[in-house]
This record gives C-alpha cells, sequence and structure tokens, in this order.
C-alpha cells in the first residue's frame, strides 16, 4: 500500500464522533419539540427554554441532596474542571473558526464567541458557502436568530455581498421556514433593521478581498449591482420581512 493510501483512522473516528454527536442532538431537541407542541405550552419564551433544557436529565430518586451521585443531570459539565482549565482552553483554540460539522461550529459559536463583533467576523470568515454546508440539514434551534442579530448588530457597507451570500446560504437550509417561524419577537426585529440595513447600501463600491469565487462572480458582471438588487428582493420575501 502506498503511503497516501494510508487511512487516517483516527481522523475518520473523530468526523464519526462529530456526526453522531450533531445527530444525537438533533434528535433530541426535534422530541424537545415535539414533546412542547403536544404540551400546548403558553409562550415562545417556554417552548423555547423546553428546548434549550433538552439534554439536561432529569434527578433519579437515588440522586438526592448528600448523597453518592452516580448521574451527571447536565450531560455538557465535566467533573472536576475549574476556571482556570476553561481559560487554558480557550487560549489554545485556533485564532480561525473552522468547524467541519453544524456541532462543532454551534460548540465554538457558545464557548468562544462571546461577543457581537467576534461572532460577526466569525461569519463573514466563514462565507455563506462554508455555513450552507455547515447547516444543510437544520440551523438548529435558537441559532437562526442569533446570527441574524450578529449580522443586523455590526454589518458594513463593504460587507454588503458576503452578508448577502451568508442570507441566501442560510435561507436554503433545511427547516428554514420552520426556524424563521420559531425566533422571537426581538430576532424579528433584528431581522428587519438588518434588510433596511442592506436596502440603504445599495451603492457602488470598491472590490472586496475575501470573496468567494461565486460572491466574486457576481461582483465582476456589468449588472452586478442590479443583481444583487434583485437578489436582496429575493431574500426580503423569504425572510418574510415587512
Amino acid at each position: 500500500m502506498e503511503r497516501n493510501d494510508i487511512i487516517d483512522f483516527k481522523a475518520l473516528e473523530k468526523e464519526l464522533q462529530a456526526a453522531l454527536t450533531a445527530d444525537e442532538k438533533y434528535q433530541r431537541e426535534n422530541a424537545a419539540k415535539l414533546r412542547a407542541v403536544e404540551q400546548r405550552v403558553a409562550s415562545y419564551e417556554e417552548f423555547r427554554g423546553i428546548v434549550l433544557a433538552s439534554h439536561l436529565k432529569p434527578l433519579e430518586r437515588k440522586d438526592k441532596v448528600g448523597g453518592k451521585r452516580t448521574v451527571s443531570w447536565n450531560c455538557h459539565f465535566a467533573p472536576g474542571r475549574t476556571s482556570q482549565d476553561e481559560t487554558t482552553e480557550i487560549s489554545q483554540e485556533k485564532t480561525l473558526l473552522q468547524p467541519e460539522t453544524s456541532a462543532e461550529f454551534y460548540r465554538d459559536w457558545r464557548r468562544y464567541l462571546r461577543s457581537g463583533p467576534e461572532r460577526y467576523q466569525a461569519l463573514l470568515q466563514l462565507g455563506g458557502p462554508k455555513l450552507g454546508h455547515l447547516f444543510q440539514m437544520d440551523v438548529g434551534f435558537g441559532l437562526l436568530g442569533e446570527l441574524l442579530v450578529a449580522l443586523a448588530d455590526h454589518v458594513r457597507a463593504a460587507d454588503r455581498l458576503v452578508v448577502l451570500g451568508i442570507l441566501r446560504s442560510l435561507a436554503n437550509t433545511g427547516r428554514f421556514a420552520l426556524n424563521l417561524s420559531l425566533m422571537s419577537y426581538a430576532e424579528r426585529e433584528s431581522c428587519r433593521n438588518l434588510f433596511q440595513k442592506l436596502q440603504a447600501m445599495g451603492t457602488p463600491r470598491p472590490m472586496k478581498e475575501g470573496l468567494s469565487q461565486e460572491e466574486q462572480g457576481l461582483e465582476k458582471q456589468p449588472g452586478g449591482l442590479q443583481e444583487e438588487e434583485r437578489l436582496l428582493q429575493e431574500l426580503v420575501g423569504l425572510y418574510q420581512v415587512d
């Protein structure tokens, strides 16, 4: 067997584990959504709370206070970890966000990208094609609104084409209409503000570095700006902006 034909089993195992984790999260949250619908919850906040807490395990009778705890009620908590450990882990992370799966993106988005500017730059770095690939099955409950808020709060005229590409890719993800309908009022307002800003930015500008091949092709076309405006109007309809 040649050197190039050697199978990297560690990489395959990592990829499989990430896929299993993402599938488990999807199944868990989907089951929580169905339970919330069956329970006829009174508000969106209650529905959101049920889904976001879907990873928590109920305490059993033997897990009483003062007794020996045999099971973790929060599967995302690692025993023995200190704030120093978390700080060290964060400092060792790569500067650039490079998720290969939706589960890795969700982890990094929650754990390492705490501020709005950091999240905005991470979205620009990944771009529409990469985000569309990561979330081709589903963006995930609650995440779509957070992505739109980050874009709305920090969008710049120089980034208009990249942001349009991101919005187009997100609109093509699985169950987009459902995720859109589950956004909170504040997230809907941010979405509306984002499109208002994009519409106000519809003026010619110099070529920007860092665009994908698809975005560069759109930028270079003689009618590139007109094509952007057509795309913007299409996205206004997809995102149900009043």
